[in-house]
């Protein structure tokens, strides 16, 4: 385990890197005995300095739950990160490219829960139960310290690599669309990037909602009524650089669009 010291040093790094829009080396480089739980604690400084300056916790967002994304990362389980209110944009945005670095879109849904939700044993039937609606939406992804050769340890301390959420219109309670066969069409400047399905994230985009439950309750938490969790990626990841113009569809769950300036 890292020390408290070196936990908030790598957290200050990460801020300053949030800050300016830059990169930082690879944690896992510097120092290799580093675990998932030195990361969640570096994220966890993070977040609480975040919180400590007024920014408004609304969500989490999870990742590297399809076999797209663990193929795409070489990463091959789940992470989670925090989402704060100033991060999340209606579809039709105009999206600041400067704003993030290594910038790159997924395609996902995102679960607004009318209810706790807690482990140990939180199951689909208990996610889907305290879900009131799901959302179409976009993640833009912001990654802070060097892509190559990084680790789990380095993406969860890195905010799971959460930059921001476009979130569509359309609003559907989970018994009004299968949602594993929702379908996510990726368009960069009218072309298609990415296509799939969100039974790629393990077999039902629900899944992910409980096991983030079932995870918080190894950290003695659990998810609220109000939060928003975006349940992770159907697809690969798309580069996206200034001036492009992003359209996803998602079938019945309608489009949602995003321009970067």
């Amino acid at each position: 385990m890292l020390d408290a010291d070196t936990v908030a040093q790598i957290a200050a790094e990460l801020a300053e890197a949030d800050r300016t829009h830059g990169v930082i080396p690879r944690i896992t480089a510097r120092y290799p005995d580093a675990k998932i739980e030195d990361s969640y604690a570096i994220q966890g400084v993070w977040r609480d300095a975040n919180l400590a300056a007024g920014r408004t916790l609304v969500g989490r967002k999870i990742g590297l739950t399809s076999k797209a994304m663990q193929q795409a990362t070489g990463i091959t389980e789940p992470d989670y990160g925090v989402m704060f209110d100033d991060t999340v944009y209606p579809s039709g945005s105009d999206i600041p490219f400067d704003h993030f670095s290594n910038v790159r879109i997924e395609v996902e849904l995102a679960f607004v829960l009318k209810a706790p939700l807690e482990g140990p044993d939180c199951t689909l039937a208990d996610a889907l139960a305290a879900t009131d609606v799901v959302v179409p939406a976009l993640e833009v992804l912001n990654s802070h310290i060097e892509l190559e050769g990084r680790t789990i340890v380095d993406t969860i301390s890195d905010n799971a690599a959460y930059g921001a959420m476009v979130l569509g219109d359309t609003r559907r309670r989970p018994d009004e669309v299968d949602l594993p066969w929702v379908p996510g069409v990726l368009y960069r400047n009218g072309e298609v990037e990415e296509t799939g399905v969100a039974a790629g994230v393990l077999g039902h985009p629900a899944t992910g909602v409980a096991w983030l439950a079932n995870k918080f309750h190894q950290h003695g938490a659990r998810l609220e009524a109000g939060e928003i969790i975006l349940a992770g990626s159907f697809t690969r990841p798309m580069w996206v650089e200034r001036g492009d113009t992003v359209r996803c569809d998602y079938g019945p769950m309608g489009v949602v669009t995003c321009r970067f300036v």
